[in-house]
């Protein structure tokens, strides 16, 4: 299989960083084909500008929306982008990892998908009328591929529990899980975590590579978190809420799971 590994820290010696050649290794010995974008090293711009068009017109008004359309339509984009997206077509799986900064990913990573995720590749496709809204939220381009996020934070466990005082973890990665890898297409799987950084000492360290080890062999056995596909009949089009019978009476990010009454 093919994976590709997105990879956002700046300290190649950091505990992520030897995270990444774990990461790296094992798939190799397994015999996949591996990829990293390494956006610290590889200098990666994060911002979304006129640029991101090659025939936006100087002094002309930039629309992100529509020249990034008009750039990918037309094979006008930079070669960093179109690049990162012919790895996203290439992997049968995507791997993010990255440390948790402020309650979200890194700046550089939220740009790599800020411009990669082009409209007309990753969002504004399909059909839009009264029974469906576009390809997306279980379907587009990435669907059929698998997405994982390994995530390092420096507070305990329990800080992000789901009475801790960060709130839960998998609230917090909801947008990037649900709205990030589901809406393109992904299946995702659970997060694989690490909490605590700063006290991984080598007998922990080698507990996280078992731990990791056994995710990364069960990349293409692991159930997928069931986010609710959006055309598939649970919610009311074009208003795009859940359907009034469907967990009655509850609200908030989890009625977005199938079964999340339990």
């Amino acid at each position: 299989m093919n994976v590709l590994l997105v990879y956002a820290h700046p300290e190649q010696r950091s505990l992520t960083g030897a995270l990444r050649d774990f990461v790296v290794q094992r798939l190799d010995e397994a015999g996949h084909h591996v990829r990293v974008s390494d956006l610290y090293a590889m200098g990666w711009k994060a911002t979304v500008d006129a640029d991101d068009n090659l025939d936006h017109e100087p002094g002309a008004r930039f629309d992100p929306s529509q020249d990034s359309k008009w750039a990918f339509a037309n094979g006008r984009q930079p070669a960093d982008i179109a690049q990162e997206q012919e790895k996203l077509l290439w992997a049968d799986a995507l791997i993010m990892q990255f440390p948790l900064w402020w309650f979200s990913m890194p700046a550089i990573l939220k740009g790599w998908v800020d411009r990669v995720y082009a409209y007309g590749f990753a969002y504004g496709v399909g059909e839009h009328s009264d029974v469906r809204w576009g390809n997306r939220y279980g379907e587009g381009a990435m669907a059929g591929k698998r997405a994982m996020l390994i995530v390092t934070t420096g507070g305990w466990a329990s800080h992000y529990s789901p009475r801790g005082i960060n709130g839960p973890i998998d609230d917090l990665l909801f947008p990037i899980q649900h709205g990030i890898l589901f809406y393109p297409g992904f299946d995702v799987l659970p997060p694989y975590l690490v909490h605590r950084t700063s006290r991984v000492d080598q007998a922990r360290f080698e507990m996280i590579r078992d731990e990791l080890g056994q995710r990364l062999d069960d990349l293409w056995r692991t159930t997928p978190i069931a986010y609710r596909r959006q055309n598939a009949g649970d919610y009311d089009i074009p208003a795009l809420t859940l359907r009034p019978e469907l967990v009655p009476g509850q609200a908030g990010l989890w009625v977005h799971v199938v079964d999340c009454d339990g």
